[in-house]
């Protein structure tokens, strides 16, 4: 661009280029200009040519940073969107773990319940046995007094079975203790999250 003003600049100053329709030159003192006049004109020309040239490249090159920019911004949002993305699937998972849970700690609190019932069941059962086993031996206490040796091996063998049975409860406790440990963790663990 600089090199087109440059020769036109020089066509100018030699008189080469005529603006217009070729006329004849007439004799006019104001119809030609001073060659002073033409020379600055086409300096200010040039000085224009070089200014728009400038002008020209600096918003090229601002347009380059622009486009960089906005390439940069789109990767960044590409990645936001990845990342909100993982995060909905992160969410997605710990509330199925959360229903895991809570479905685990209505279930054990179920089989806590039911260990309850049936402890509960084995004591009364054990008192009926022990209140079973009193009036037994109160009955043969006073029935058949000869044989106190045979009532005593029943009676022990009532109380094996009857320390047995209680083995039994305490095992069936220790059962429902545990369980009732796992479910207050699993409850804690519920909600922690």
């Amino acid at each position: 661009m600089i090199w087109s003003l440059c020769l036109l600049y020089l066509a100018g100053s030699l008189g080469a280029v005529h603006p217009g329709p070729v006329k004849r030159p007439q004799k006019t003192a104001n119809s030609v200009a001073p060659q002073e006049d033409v020379n600055v004109l086409m300096f200010g020309v040039i000085q224009l040519g070089e200014s728009l040239n400038d002008l020209y490249e600096s918003t090229e090159s601002k347009l380059t940073k622009i486009l960089h920019t906005l390439k940069q911004r789109e990767g960044a949002l590409m990645q936001i969107g990845e990342q909100t993305a993982q995060a909905a699937e992160v969410e997605r998972q710990i509330k199925g773990v959360i229903q895991l849970l809570q479905d685990q700690t209505f279930k054990q609190e179920i089989q806590t319940k039911m260990r309850e019932g049936q402890l509960a069941n084995i004591e009364r059962e054990e008192a009926v046995l022990q209140t079973k086993v009193k009036s037994l031996e109160a009955y043969l206490n006073g029935t058949f007094p000869t044989s106190i040796k045979e009532l005593q091996e029943r009676a022990a063998l009532n109380a094996s079975i009857l320390k047995g049975l209680l083995h039994l409860t305490q095992f069936q406790k220790q059962k429902i203790d545990k369980h009732a440990e796992q479910l207050s963790t699993l409850q804690r663990m519920s909600e922690a999250l």
